[in-house]
């Protein structure tokens, strides 16, 4: 039989009744479960599920490059080349010389986290330039020109001096670009994507997945993509198979998946991204507010600038405007949502209202309960720290913002013991309470963060800035490293507490569907600037400023009949 034969007929990756344990000090993890799945020249494959669905194992898997101690214990991976020959890659030793001419070479990957997987201490052409000359034998100067060709091809500017640049110089859409010309280095017959898009913003989203559909149509690629985002999935797949704890429970083309879902799990997965389509049903029967009242904060012609100061003998650095003149306004009980791409200044503004970066500029008026107003840019610290306590902020990594040393009882109850506020009896009295408002059983105080999931991570950190009782909650990206289902309820948990405690919350996010989930007016920042302010539904649904229009059209419609990211607007300030 021909090569043209194989390549036609035959699926280019095969995976059948694939197992991967972990073991544990009680028992075995079956992480993988009897997994199958076929990947096809020239198609997308989406493997679709929630944290913990074992969709990254099957991936990593077909590499041999699962985190230990887990190990494939059962069933194979057939890799099928052009010409015709099967490896059984399943079967090869994990630190044996065959995968690794297979890995880089003939499949290729690419990890949601670039940063974490780029080299910090080689150049980013030193990086790809070894790939080449490992697995095509190039010489030096042959393998620096095919480099740089690979930075254009992934359209990375000036790409001859930018092979000599460092990750870290690189914004996360940049790095994910270079890690996509290392992958495709050796031109790979499969590229898996794990959740290559996920810490990015929409508009860099889209861009990177036009790339890859791009990059697959003039080479032929088969590409497996791992992804949690169900819009992402009815935007580039051709086939979808959706994972459940470790098993395949659905699998069909993405037409058939999104208009007719069969199972109860898939039917979740996509009534959650549709459920975030439209303004939350919680926020919508609130009763009107009265007219007339004092916001609880105002942000008048805030600017945060960052260099210009000299050095000794050397030229001062360029001044950054990372927040330039902003105005804000921030009534009880409502959500003011502030949302904009990466470096658009919105986070950096959260930060400044609560002086954990100094404004350069204008002012941060704080209404407390006696009506006083504290400006928070020029207030010192005794009265800082008593603002503090009334306003508390959600951080967008759970992990990151929780002491790995301390229980969660002692996270939760920190803030309490630091102030003085209660000790003893009356403290585990209030952590159990808190823990109970944010859905954890208090049971589970005595555990430390490494044992909780994503979403049971983020609720601690939500129980942790209630416990002052504020009356303001800066969320700075509370939902971002969330599956989508989590999403929602973290949503719906924070807009529940909100009404409870006529909180008012500054929500800080990239995501436009939470956004109009969330919020009941919306700021759009760019560059430092907000260039669009109104309801959230005016803003959402009939915008006036181009950069929002371009926002707005690079999210991606969990509708496959509906594909749009090609057709997006560009924003050129």
């Amino acid at each position: 039989m021909n090569a043209d034969l194989f390549r036609r007929d035959l699926p280019v990756l095969s995976i059948q009744d694939l197992k991967v344990d972990f073991p544990l000090r009680h028992g075995v993890l079956h992480a993988v479960a009897g997994v199958s799945m076929d990947l096809h020249r020239g198609k997308t494959l989406c493997v679709v599920g929630e944290s913990g669905s074992g969709k990254s194992v099957t991936a990593r898997s077909v590499l041999q490059i699962v985190d230990r101690p887990g190990r494939i214990t059962g069933g194979r991976i057939d890799f099928t080349r052009p010409d015709g020959s099967t490896t059984d890659l399943a079967a090869l030793n994990p630190r044996g010389g065959a995968i690794r001419r297979v890995r880089g070479r003939e499949i290729a990957m690419i990890f949601q986290e670039p940063m974490s997987s780029l080299s910090p201490v080689h150049t980013i052409g030193d990086q790809i330039t070894e790939v080449l000359r490992l697995h095509l034998k190039l010489d030096k100067a042959a393998a620096r020109d095919r480099a740089v060709g690979l930075l254009r091809a992934v359209e990375i500017a000036r790409p001859e001096t930018a092979i000599d640049r460092y990750a870290f110089e690189f914004s996360g859409g940049m790095r994910q670009r270079a890690m996509i010309a290392m992958a495709l280095a050796c031109d790979p017959a499969v590229l898996i994507a794990d959740e290559p898009t996920t810490a990015l913003d929409v508009t860099t989203q889209a861009e990177i997945l036009d790339l890859i559909k791009r990059l697959q149509s003039e080479r032929g690629m088969a590409v497996m993509f791992i992804t949690h985002d169900m819009g992402v999935v009815a935007e580039v797949a051709d086939e979808v198979v959706v994972m459940h704890r470790g098993q395949v429970v659905e699998r069909g083309s993405v037409d058939r998946l999104f208009s007719a879902p069969a199972e109860p799990y898939t039917q979740h997965l996509i009534g959650n991204v549709l459920k975030l389509e439209q303004p939350s049903a919680i926020r919508a029967e609130r009763p009107p507010q009265p007219a007339g009242r004092e916001p609880v904060l105002e942000v008048r012609d805030v600017a945060v600038h960052f260099g210009g100061r000299k050095k000794l003998f050397r030229a001062p650095p360029p001044v950054v405007k990372a927040v330039d003149g902003v105005s804000l306004s921030l009534y009880a009980g409502q959500t003011l949502g502030v949302v904009g791409e990466s470096g658009s200044g919105k986070t950096t503004l959260g930060r400044s209202i609560l002086r954990m970066v100094d404004p350069t500029g204008g002012a941060v008026l704080y209404r407390r309960p006696d009506g006083a107003v504290l400006d928070m840019a020029k207030a010192d610290r005794t009265a800082l720290r008593s603002a503090r306590r009334e306003i508390r902020m959600i951080f967008q990594d759970p992990f990151a913002s929780l002491n790995p040393r301390m229980t969660v009882n002692q996270i939760v109850g920190e803030p309490l013991l630091v102030n003085g506020i209660a000790t003893g009896a009356a403290l585990r009295d209030r952590v159990t309470g808190l823990l109970e408002k944010v859905g954890l059983e208090p049971s589970w105080g005595e555990r430390f963060p490494h044992a909780f999931s994503g979403g049971q991570r983020q609720r601690i950190g939500i129980a942790r800035a209630l416990a002052l009782e504020p009356r303001i909650i800066i969320a700075d990206e509370p939902t971002s490293a969330l599956d989508v289902s989590l999403r929602a309820q973290m949503l719906d948990l924070l807009l529940r507490l909100q009404d409870e405690l006529s909180l008012a919350f500054l929500f800080i996010s990239h995501d436009i569907s939470v956004i109009r989930y969330m919020c009941d007016r919306v700021a759009v920042m760019h560059r430092g600037r907000v260039v669009e302010e109104g309801p959230t539904a005016q803003v959402c649904d009939a915008p006036t400023h181009a950069y929002t229009r371009a926002l707005l059209s690079a999210v991606p419609r969990p509708d496959p009949q509906a594909r749009r990211l090609h057709l997006r607007e560009r924003y050129v300030a």
